[in-house]
């Protein structure tokens, strides 16, 4: 058996920067183990697989290590891919998926995601995340209902763009990923943040659509406005347009195609 797959650079215009997915595009869903190895011999931080639906697509995502429920980045680099590889011509295309039917719309040079918005919960700080960090936070939160998270808001942007974790400590946390946030003062935008998720084969994730689910309403309320600029400030870097429309984040940005192939099975 052959598939095609792509790979692209996520929330960025230059190769080599952003966040790069890869996505295989399917007629019907291969055994969960397959797309499993396969997501694994990428060793990207997600691959994606699409089955056409009847106005769109069901869309999976997967790390090295297992299958996740929401993946900004990599329905981002899906829908440029559908564009400008797969000949899919409407301006909007509706995914699928376990966290819910999600839109992709291209206007004017952009891509924006349509996602829900997810609410946080403040929780006790504990000595463990500055342990884990090399940094103390000075605010932390789970998402509403679910400790799959953690969001850390620490003083300043220069303290997280250094953050050097300890990834053994923090893949010891009780969390999935690791949300780092702060101001954006210095930075030219109003937030930046970092996401570190060992436990799921990610050590950093460059930049990470799904954590500005809960980043974009924790600013908006904290600042007092709803339309806001984002900056994942991890190595390869990343710039994200945001607004909070009511309980839907949208997330703008581009995407640029790196590789075009085949898997022999």
């Amino acid at each position: 058996m052959q598939l095609p797959i792509y790979q692209a650079d996520a929330f960025t215009s230059e190769l080599f920067k952003g966040n790069p997915a890869a996505y295989v595009p399917l007629s019907h869903w291969l055994d969960d183990q397959l797309m499993q190895q396969i997501a694994a011999e990428n060793n990207l931080a997600e691959t994606a697989f699409t089955v056409p639906a009847d106005n769109g697509f069901e869309l999976r995502w997967f790390s090295p290590t297992e299958e996740v429920p929401l993946c900004g980045h990599a329905t981002l680099v899906t829908a440029h891919l559908l564009w400008t590889e797969l000949g899919f011509t409407d301006d909007t295309i509706h995914f699928y998926t376990r966290s819910g039917e999600l839109m992709v719309r291209r206007a004017n040079g952009l891509l924006a995601l349509d996602f829900p918005a997810q609410k946080n919960s403040e929780i006790p700080l504990a000595e463990s995340y500055a342990q884990a960090l090399g940094a103390t936070p000075v605010r932390a939160l789970e998402i509403t209902g679910s400790n799959q998270q953690l969001l850390l808001e620490f003083t300043s942007a220069d303290t997280v763009a250094g953050l050097a974790p300890d990834m053994r400590a923090v893949k010891n946390l009780p969390y999935k990923g690791v949300i780092c946030t702060a101001p954006g003062d210095g930075f030219d935008c109003d937030f930046v943040s970092r996401f570190f998720a060992p436990a799921i084969g990610i050590d950093e994730d460059p930049v990470t659509g799904s954590a500005h689910t809960r980043l974009v309403p924790f600013w908006a309320q904290k600042l007092g406005k709803t339309i806001l600029k984002a900056k994942q400030v991890s190595p390869r870097g990343g710039e994200l347009e945001c607004e909070l429309n009511g309980d839907r984040v949208i997330m703008r940005g581009r995407a640029v195609t790196y590789l075009k192939g085949q898997i022999n099975l």
